[in-house]
């Protein structure tokens, strides 16, 4: 019977011994919840999550997924999340109104299309038609507005109109909407179909061009700046990890967006990840067309709302 009692003894002993381990264990992995949208734009965070989890590394990134951009803005903007892979005037707008978030770097480099039924054979092919951006406060709305300025048309000579990015292939195959601009992989979805055509890629629009860009809050940057250096990093890293592996790239953005090998690899083709720090004059370059096609009046400026310092080694 004493040794039944101690067998038992020893048994919640070991059973409490190993629960405070895993505890202190799981206490050392910090998470840090980022959230993001399905797009290609978003792969290094995917990918960064893939490698933090092989590495055995001290932090862990908490993918937190939403299906629009208000809903993430939401999140970040209220605290729920600790950054967000996001629409870079999105967070420049949020910083407008008194929300501490900062820059870290950027999403990715070029990357966006501007696609159009096969019957549109120039802009001024799109005056009086219905053209769909994600968001007046984004990077396919100053492409919209710079193709309109290089042919001598405005914005009011279309029909603008908001929808959300999976909408998009298909409202412009039922001739709903006459061309669209929006992150991947959603252009290279109607051009894989055959039901739509690139008219420009961002690069003949706007050089160096910033659309999307990883933000963390201030709040998260101030009390783990250590960590946060980590985390901006090893997205760094994952960025070129993009560039030099890139089937197992593929393997992750199919992991996270279930695409076939057709859309795929027409997204990657448009777009790079590697060094996605923020430079002075390609922010100057997008505040300048912010001012420009009347997105905002006064969007912050570069100390204010970049911190480029956790990319330096």
């Amino acid at each position: 019977m004493k040794f039944k009692k101690f067998i038992a003894a020893a048994l919640v002993f070991g059973l409490i011994a190993g629960t405070a381990a895993c505890g202190k264990s799981a206490a050392d992995v910090k998470a840090v919840k980022i959230a993001y949208l399905p797009i290609t734009h978003a792969l290094p965070v995917f990918v960064e999550n893939e490698l933090t989890d092989k590495a055995g590394q001290k932090y862990k990134i908490d993918l937190v997924k939403y299906g629009s951009w208000p809903e993430l803005m939401d999140a970040l903007n209220t605290g729920h999340v600790d950054g967000a892979s996001v629409l870079i005037e999105l967070a420049m707008k949020a910083k407008e109104q008194g929300v501490g978030v900062k820059a870290v770097a950027l999403g990715h480099k070029d990357g966006n299309v501007v696609v159009v039924s096969k019957n549109i054979n120039n802009v001024t092919d799109l005056k009086g038609k219905k053209f769909a951006i994600p968001h007046r406060q984004s990077s396919h709305n100053i492409l919209l507005g710079q193709m309109l300025k290089n042919a001598g048309l405005s914005y009011k000579d279309v029909n603008i109109v908001e929808l959300p990015p999976p909408e998009m292939p298909a409202a412009l195959a039922q001739g709903q909407i006459a061309g669209y601009s929006v992150a991947e992989p959603f252009g290279a979805k109607s051009v894989a179909l055959n039901t739509g055509k690139v008219l420009f890629e961002s690069n003949e629009l706007w050089k160096d061009s910033i659309c999307c860009s990883l933000v963390l809050s201030d709040k998260f940057i101030s009390s783990n700046k250590a960590l946060a250096k980590n985390v901006v990093s090893g997205y760094s890293e994952a960025g070129e990890y993009i560039g030099s592996h890139k089937d197992e790239a593929n393997t992750i953005a199919k992991k996270y967006l279930k695409l076939d090998d057709k859309v795929l690899d027409l997204s990657m083709k448009w777009i790079s990840y590697n060094d996605l720090k923020i430079t002075r004059e390609a922010y100057d370059s997008l505040t300048s067309k912010i001012k420009e096609f009347g997105i905002s009046s006064n969007p912050p400026a570069y100390d204010d709302f970049v911190d480029s310092s956790l990319l330096e080694k």
